[in-house]
């Protein structure tokens, strides 16, 4: 491509310098007709220069494409050297690897030979080791045969006899297991629990009076009974209507009794009572207008009882609504304990208990002190007081859902989804099993007596059973040819785990499994 481009170039320069020259001797011959002679001669020099440029170009050409022969024919000699090497070099690796597939092709036929002796030899040992099978076999068929003959026992009996070791020994070894686990459970948990619960109960133990159902009104004279009964009892009548409860008035001197499982209106009667005396002024008018103003007295105490807990507490604030109804349990009791008071010393160990093991503390406080708030109208509304109390949570207050559901889970009626509803739970287990915090009825308590007996009494081996120390420790005494030693400590657990499942009860039951052996004989 560059010579033909040299010969273009030196071809338009030829024919440029040939018009110029053509151009300026026309204008000449124009100008200076008489030169035209002296112009002529120009034109044929310049014709031969040329001529002798174009001959000079064309053996340049010439030249320029021989070098360039020589070099391409050079360049294809040195890579057909090249590739010669290339082709060389492969060929000695291709003989290479043909060499080592040869090699390996005999290494892997004599593999393939040893192989096949070892399948062989395999094969005569398989039909050794099954002829001794069978001899075995028969050996073995001939042993059980004479050991039967020897200990006049079947197979099956023998089957029975090992197995009943077997599982004497597995009884053995998990009555050891469960003692070992349950001594260093409760070595752990008790040295744990008996910090924390010490802790909270230190920071709350506030003196209880227990709350019963009557009032006495002491009188200033006997004549006052006279007048609150008033005219063929009119007085006493329109009290009981107006307060709704009952008014006993007996043979105890300078007294009279309210009578009423409302603690609100008991409250509110004994007020009105008390400024009726004071007055000495008893009519149903008068009797009227002075229990409307007890009533309101005693909802402005209702307030102030719910706005001092929450002080004590220390709860921000809480829905008018939800105070009235939370200071309402200033007059309710549970056992003989004030549910206010139960409920303050609930968030005070909840606190304690969140403050120990890093849970949220603001949220266990509150759901603690507003845990029980369903008993103050459990009287009035169908269902258990947790599931109403919060239901009227989320009617009248901005309680978020883990203080309801904690409400709602302290007597596990609903599935606990925080650890604060596990605290207020235990909060309220503690405060309700304190020595001295509530009372049982006897009925109850005989209930609960009879309940763990019957539970002992349902498993076998059982011989007697004791409930003692108003409930607080169950005996179970066994047959000793039934029940051995390590029978006895599983008997004991799954008894406690029965109760745990089928009671609910304060504080914990101690179960005691007594297996004794007596020899007795007489001299004669």
């Amino acid at each position: 491509m560059s010579i033909s481009i040299v010969i273009l170039l030196i071809v338009i320069f030829s024919f440029l310098t040939f018009f110029i020259a053509y151009f300026f001797g026309s204008s000449i011959f124009k100008k200076k007709y008489g030169e035209l002679s002296e112009l002529e001669l120009r034109i044929i020099d310049a014709k031969r220069r040329l001529e002798s440029s174009k001959k000079e170009v064309e053996r340049e050409i010439e030249s320029f494409r021989k070098e360039e022969t020589l070099k391409v024919k050079e360049e294809l000699l040195n890579e057909k050297k090249i590739a010669d090497e290339e082709i060389k070099k492969m060929k000695s690796e291709i003989a290479l690897k043909e060499e080592r597939i040869v090699k390996k092709e005999e290494i892997l036929e004599g593999k393939t030979e040893r192989l096949e002796e070892k399948e062989f030899k395999i094969e005569r040992h398989r039909e050794k080791l099954s002829r001794k099978e069978n001899e075995l076999n028969e050996l073995i068929s001939k042993e059980e045969k004479e050991l039967e003959r020897i200990s006049e026992l079947t197979k099956e009996d023998a089957a029975k006899i090992i197995l009943t070791k077997l599982e004497n020994e597995l009884d053995h070894d998990k009555a050891v297991l469960i003692r070992d686990f349950e001594h260093n459970l409760d070595r752990e948990k008790d040295r744990i629990s008996k910090r924390i619960i010490s802790t909270a109960i230190g920071k709350a133990a506030p003196d209880y009076v227990i709350d019963s159902t009557i009032s006495v009104i002491q009188l200033p004279s006997e004549e006052m009974k006279g007048r609150i009964i008033g005219r063929e009892g009119r007085n006493i009548r329109a009290i009981e209507a107006a307060t709704g409860v009952d008014l006993i008035i007996d043979d105890t001197p300078e007294a009279v009794v309210l009578s009423s499982f409302d603690g609100v209106r008991r409250e509110v009667a004994r007020i009105a009572l008390e400024k009726l005396i004071s007055d000495g002024r008893i009519h149903p008018t008068k009797i009227e207008e002075v229990v409307a103003k007890a009533q309101g007295e005693v909802d402005e105490s209702i307030l102030d009882a719910a706005e001092q807990a929450i002080l004590e507490v220390g709860i921000p604030t809480l829905p008018r609504e939800v105070l009235k109804v939370l200071g309402r349990l200033k007059f309710r009791t549970s056992f003989g304990q004030n549910i206010l008071q139960h409920s303050i010393e609930v968030a005070h160990i909840a606190t304690a208990l969140a403050a120990e093991v890093g849970a949220n503390v603001e949220v266990a406080k509150r759901a603690a002190l507003l845990h029980d708030i369903g008993k103050a109208f459990s009287h009035e509304q169908e269902g258990s007081h947790a599931l109403n109390g919060g239901e009227f949570l989320r009617k009248f207050s901005k309680e978020n859902e883990i203080v309801i559901n904690a409400v709602e889970a302290h007597h596990n009626e609903v599935e606990q989804l925080s650890i604060e509803a596990v605290l207020v739970q235990a909060a309220d287990s503690i405060s309700a099993s304190r020595p001295g915090a509530r009372r049982e009825t006897l009925s109850n308590y005989l209930k609960r007596l009879e309940q763990l007996e019957e539970i002992a009494n349902s498993h076998e081996g059982i011989e007697s059973s004791y409930a003692i120390q108003a409930g607080r420790e169950l005996r179970l005494i066994v047959h000793p040819d039934k029940i051995d030693d390590d029978k006895a400590t599983i008997l004991s657990r799954e008894v406690a785990k029965e109760i745990e499942e089928k009671m609910q009860y304060p504080g914990q039951i101690r179960v005691t499994v007594i297996r004794e052996t007596r020899a007795v004989e007489y001299a004669k």
